[in-house]
């Protein structure tokens, strides 16, 4: 065992190099502090702004859901829209989450004693608040990967693998998600470790993940102008068909209430996911993307620094005023502000730098 000398030694030289990213004030003095990292990357996954740390290993957490989503697509699941959108989620245990999860096991001949997830109750607060005023305890079910879970042990049917155990990480699904993270992110996993619902997860860099998001995001911009026009009905690419189902259905993604729900709604085009501990990706159609992870875990910061990466851009995100602050009230009034520094002028990359990272 380390002495506790070099215990504090060895976490010290783990601690990522965080910067200040949203600040709360109350009538004008600053009163808590969100730290974090940031980034912004072209469509060739090349840096063009970051603040913070952001090529430091972190844990994308839900946020590897459409990578997820991806590999299984490439392996034959094929599902409508909105279930693969599903497939994507972190939902809120909604009525249409929770039958569209039962939806994907039917299609296959599966149920849910099948699923592999941890249980939980719903996600979403009024949801979770009506499972409970029904009588109703945690489930696999309303967990809010399950629509994950029934889409893995759908493609194990689909290629004659073992469903149970399809968690394990030696077990072909895993493989193959692996694989199909390292090429979208262009990272070989620099730690793994297992995620809350209990499936294999991998540490990987903001830049890497923004890579993702921005090849999914740009490969469904571009089969939406191809299915408009009619020319062909060909199968849409995985990473089209991932990317184009949650643009369509983010209601599927999310839910109601739901900032990322919100984003995809009102910024046409974006493919949004956000992670537990503070993470969100965006990806936009143009292939450019944005990778955000608050330090703390603080959920509340992860979309004002996300909108304002996005507004160093050119991205007019007027109408995403709504989820990209939030008032701190006093006595029922509001007497701050919930807002993002101004923490790109200052710390982003130059051409040099962009160069040697």
């Amino acid at each position: 065992m380390l002495s506790p000398a070099l215990s504090d030694a060895h976490t010290a030289a783990l601690l990522p190099q965080h910067s200040p990213l949203v600040v709360a004030t109350r009538d004008g003095l600053v009163e808590s502090v969100h730290y974090g990292s940031a980034i912004a990357t072209a469509p060739d996954g090349s840096i063009l702004a970051a603040a913070g740390d952001p090529l430091v290993p972190f844990y994308p957490r839900s946020a590897l859901k459409p990578l997820q989503a991806v590999a299984m697509v490439r392996a034959g699941l094929e599902l409508p829209a909105d279930l693969l959108a599903l497939t994507a989620a972190s939902h809120s245990g909604g009525a249409k989450h929770r039958c569209g999860t039962q939806r994907i096991l039917s299609l296959y001949g599966l149920a849910v004693s099948d699923l592999e997830n941890s249980t939980d109750l719903p996600y979403g607060a009024s949801e979770r608040e009506d499972w409970l005023r029904n009588g109703f305890l945690a489930t696999r079910l309303t967990q809010n990967c399950s629509g994950k879970h029934a889409a893995m042990a759908a493609t194990c049917v689909i290629n004659g693998w073992p469903v149970k155990g399809y968690l394990n990480p030696a077990h072909p699904l895993q493989q193959l998600i692996a694989a199909t993270v390292t090429e979208l992110t262009g990272e070989t996993p620099l730690a793994r470790s297992t995620d809350g619902c209990g499936t294999p997860l991998f540490a990987l860099t903001l830049r890497g993940m923004a890579r993702a998001f921005g090849t999914i995001a740009a490969a469904a911009a571009l089969a939406a102008v191809s299915t408009s026009d009619d020319s062909g009905t060909a199968p849409l690419p995985a990473e089209a068909a991932v990317g184009l189902a949650m643009r369509q259905h983010p209601d599927m993604v999310a839910g109601e209430r739901r900032d990322v729900t919100e984003l995809m709604r009102l910024l046409p085009g974006a493919v949004a996911k956000d992670g537990f501990e503070g993470v969100q990706l965006v990806g936009l159609p143009d292939g450019r993307a944005v990778a955000v992870k608050i330090s703390d875990g603080g959920d509340r910061a992860r979309m004002p620094a996300t909108v304002h990466v996005l507004a160093s851009l050119g991205v007019n995100t007027a109408p995403l005023a709504g989820i990209g602050t939030a008032p701190v009230l006093g006595g029922g009034h509001q007497v701050g502000l919930l807002q993002p520094t101004d923490f790109l002028p200052a710390l982003t990359l130059s051409t040099p730098a962009n160069e040697a990272l």
